[in-house]
């Protein structure tokens, strides 16, 4: 585009073109908020996060059985456990004694002496007392067995069980038979078996060497 010459411009030299014409302009920077998306604001607290566990039973380390908090009323209690003991030995071991001792029980002979005094011997009681010990084994060897497995046949009855106080699992069959064995020293005066009357897990002697507790199926 020519322009028509300036009588100020002796050199016929063309001035600058005015603003606006020939080259393109820049643009002026946009208004805060047009043009471009604004950064979305932070998310409110609470909010995209996954909700917290707030009801229910407490979780215990590492999963399994809540060993370190075990309240008062979830083990079994001791009248449960009476019964339960009295079902599965008489249950496997009733016959057997019933038949030991009427087969090999001791036969006591009295003499008197020729001074009149009276003189009593024992025969057969080597015998007797090693087949009742043979019994006692196998009903051991029963009830430990069916504990083993999960429940006896008395624990089911009363619904209770007995488990691992570590992990809260069965035990497994060679546990279970060392427990009933341990029984022995329960019966010293019977002090063992009244022991969960006052004990804070309600366990026997036999519970506390075996690492056991007696605890409420249900």
């Amino acid at each position: 585009m020519s322009y028509p010459p300036d009588p100020n411009n002796p050199y016929g030299q063309q001035p600058p073109p005015p603003p606006g014409y020939g080259y393109p302009q820049q643009a002026p920077p946009p208004a805060p908020g047009y043009g471009y998306p604004q950064q979305a604001p932070p998310p409110a607290p609470g909010y995209g996060i996954p909700p917290q566990q707030a009801y229910g039973y407490p979780q215990q380390p590492g999963g399994g059985y809540p060993n370190a908090g075990m309240v008062q009323n979830f083990y079994a209690g001791w009248g449960s456990r009476v019964v339960a003991y009295l079902i599965d030995h008489l249950l496997i071991g009733l016959i057997p004694w019933i038949v030991v001792f009427a087969a090999l029980r001791p036969s006591v002979t009295t003499t008197y002496s020729a001074s009149g005094y009276p003189h009593s011997e024992t025969s057969g009681a080597g015998g007797y007392y090693a087949a009742m010990l043979l019994v006692n084994v196998l009903v051991w060897a029963g009830v430990a067995a069916m504990k083993a497995s999960g429940q006896s046949i008395g624990q089911k009855a009363v619904s209770i069980r007995m488990v691992r106080e570590s992990d809260g699992q069965k035990l497994s069959f060679g546990a279970a038979f060392g427990r009933e064995a341990l029984h022995i020293l329960d019966n010293v005066c019977c002090i063992g078996f009244l022991w969960p009357l006052w004990d804070a897990k309600k366990q026997t002697f036999a519970d506390k060497i075996m690492g056991t507790v007696v605890v409420k199926a249900n």
